[in-house]
């Protein structure tokens, strides 16, 4: 699996933690930044991974800024995202079983790093179930291309 990860100045620590578990578990992780406590703007970094996402340059994208709040707004902007905010393992992992998400919101302001670890670890596991929600998935697309 192919992840892209990207963050603010918010989330930069956080992104690094999260990138290198991943790492350690055998997932190539793409840092698209930022790395840095200097204050940067977070729709540039949430509009490169949910492009890479989008044009399949990556299965699946993780964003980390200090709620996770405006990375997700960001990457749903992006036809072909289906972003969540991540605040629990169990919404996270829903979010993959019924909704097919292919991009994890985290707010490294909210969320501490053994939490969002875990958030991390059950969303990247979970499978799509497909089925009957495919098909309210594709009505979504259909409804947004109108």
């Amino acid at each position: 699996m192919k992840i892209y990860i990207g963050a603010d100045h918010a989330g930069w620590v956080l992104k690094d933690l999260v990138a290198s578990a991943l790492n350690e578990g055998g997932i190539e992780v793409v840092d698209v930044g930022t790395n840095g406590p200097d204050s940067v703007d977070y729709p540039v970094y949430a509009f490169k991974v949910a492009r890479a996402v989008a044009e399949g340059e990556a299965e699946r994208g993780i964003l980390v800024c200090g709620s996770g709040i405006g990375m997700c707004m960001a990457a749903n902007r992006v036809a072909g995202v289906r972003a969540v905010h991540g605040c629990e393992p169990f919404g996270a992992r829903m979010s993959r079983r019924h909704n097919d998400s292919n991009i994890l919101c985290l707010g490294a302001r909210f969320t501490g790093v053994d939490l969002a670890l875990e958030i991390v670890r059950e969303w990247i596991k979970e499978p799509f179930e497909g089925g009957r929600h495919k098909k309210r998935i594709d009505l979504i697309d259909s409804l947004a291309n109108e």
